[in-house]
């Protein structure tokens, strides 16, 4: 049996549909309450005494491609309660359908709300138009924040974690709630007193997973005493992986040696070379320069003052993770080089000539690098060719070392050969920083001091000295199943949020928009 379509399937439920007219773009639908009597909104006693009338006007959901306004015939009652403070109230219509002083429905409302959250305020009105919405910009933001909730339930579980306003300048600090898997709470900034005072609020917490900073341990600690603190695995891996690049570049003087790759002639350089081999010695200088006052036993506060140069940069230096080497760049020609090998030794020395067939070949670079390719071949064939071997960059020879030898070529083999034999050291490093990695996959936290003590006497230190101090909450991370994760994926969310108002959304915008979101 087919049913009968009724006008009042058009309005929000509650209310009766007088009738229907259209005017221009609009669709106008008159309308009225269905009850007869309604509750004073001081007092809550019932009223049937109707003092007068008035229409009121509100925006509702669109339809057949036209705005849809309701005129809703509103009645005034009075009370007559002798002890109620208000003689005359207007009838409420109640909140799911509109809301006191609302020009919108409560069903528009939380579609512009989504819109909101969704696209923000510019795309959000450009889109809204499109679907007959009048609203804008201003209106979109202002329901976002208007009908913005904070998550209430209890926390017992979180994760923190800092996110950049702008980098290297301002940060701020998210929340979450990783037992609901959802943000909770934006901070204006990553002070240790702002995560504190927000922490003491929370004495339910048990669980708190941070990464490997210090502020944010010291304000859990000072909190929630008894909460148990979890390092984040991915740093955890990360830091040790890093600390394995640190050392390789420590001993790149070593394995320049063991390479055979001490000296570079500069007459065999081309222009480009010869400008980044200009810089090398000018760094060489610095260094020398700066480990010559730091053996003389001058603080880094006064090298800086001396020298001029950055207190990051003599820190590098003095540390030994500056000494850097000159090689020979390498370019977009790598792919290339067997068949340029193969046309060189056919008798095809024209730069220009090589090019143009390579370009036919999808080849996508300048003449110049091809130029600076055969000059530099030229010059190898009038001098010892060995004297230009090109020495990896630090970050290579990392990832070769803890690559399987059956996915290297017969030549980073060899390289890689030489290097273990030559610089022990290394070797032991990368075997360390193995088992650690090995430690935090199998949950495995009983070798964890051994290795400490082991890792301290090594070219990892620095990274056996940084378990040490936060010991407590690494043996956490590799026992239990949290873990910061939840938070860096809710922060590359925030990003996105961020950059969509052009990193002009104030902390609460942005909260409601993370938040809401979910």
């Amino acid at each position: 049996m087919k049913q009968r379509f009724r006008p009042a399937s058009l309005v929000p439920a509650g209310l009766m549909v007088d009738g229907i007219t259209t005017e221009g773009d609009r669709v106008v639908v008159r309308a009225r309450a269905a009850g007869s009597a309604c509750l004073c909104p001081d007092c809550g006693a019932i009223s049937q005494r109707i003092q007068s009338r008035y229409y009121r006007r509100a925006q509702d959901l669109p339809l057949s491609g036209r705005r849809v306004e309701l005129r809703i015939l509103v009645r005034r009652f009075r009370c007559d309660e002798v002890l109620c403070g208000r003689q005359i109230f207007a009838e409420r219509l109640g909140d799911h359908v509109l809301a006191p002083r609302a020009r919108r429905t409560d069903r528009l409302d939380q579609i512009v709300q989504h819109l909101g959250l969704a696209l923000g305020g510019r795309p959000g009105a450009s889109f809204a138009q499109r679907l007959m919405l009048p609203v804008s910009n201003d209106t979109l933001l202002r329901v976002v924040r208007q009908r913005a909730r904070v998550p209430s339930e209890p926390l017992r579980v979180i994760g923190i974690d800092d996110f950049a306003w702008r980098r290297n300048h301002r940060y701020g600090t998210i929340v979450c709630d990783l037992e609901r898997r959802r943000p909770v709470v934006l901070l204006p900034d990553r002070e240790p007193a702002t995560s504190e005072a927000w922490l003491r609020h929370q004495q339910l917490v048990h669980t708190v997973a941070r990464d490997r900073g210090g502020g944010y341990g010291e304000a859990v600690t000072r909190a929630l005493p008894q909460a148990v603190q979890v390092a984040d695995r991915w740093h955890l891996m990360e830091n040790a992986s890093r600390a394995f690049l640190d050392a390789v570049r420590k001993s790149m003087r070593q394995i320049r040696t063991v390479i055979g790759a001490t000296l570079v002639d500069p007459t065999l350089l081309t222009a480009a070379e010869k400008l980044q081999y200009d810089g090398y010695l000018r760094r060489e200088e610095t260094n020398t320069a700066v480990l010559a006052l730091w053996k003389e036993g001058v603080p880094i506060k006064q090298i800086v003052r001396r020298t001029g140069h950055h207190r990051q940069t003599v820190r590098r230096i003095v540390r030994g993770e500056r000494s850097d080497v000159f090689r020979p760049r390498q370019s977009s020609l790598d792919a290339h080089l067997p068949w340029l090998d193969a046309r060189w030794d056919a008798g095809t020395r024209n730069a220009a000539a090589l090019w143009r067939t390579m370009r036919k070949g999808g080849f996508r670079g300048s003449l110049r690098v091809v130029s600076e390719w055969a000059t530099r071949r030229r010059r190898a064939e009038e001098t010892d060719a060995s004297s230009l071997a090109r020495v990896p960059s630090a970050r290579t020879i990392a990832r070769q070392m803890t690559t399987s030898r059956d996915h290297l070529t017969k030549a980073e083999t060899m390289t890689i050969a030489a290097i273990e034999n030559g610089v022990p050291a290394l070797v032991e490093a990368r075997e360390i920083v193995a088992d650690f990695h090995a430690m935090i996959r199998v949950r495995r936290p009983e070798p964890l001091e051994s290795w400490i003590e082991r890792a301290s006497q090594s070219l990892v230190a620095s990274l056996a000295n940084g378990v040490r101090r936060d010991e407590v909450a690494v043996r956490a991370a590799i026992l239990l199943t949290w873990s910061n994760g939840q938070t860096e994926g809710h922060i590359t969310r925030l990003k996105l949020v961020k950059r969509q108002m052009y990193g002009r959304g104030k902390i609460d915008l942005l909260q409601a928009r993370l938040i809401g979101a979910l």
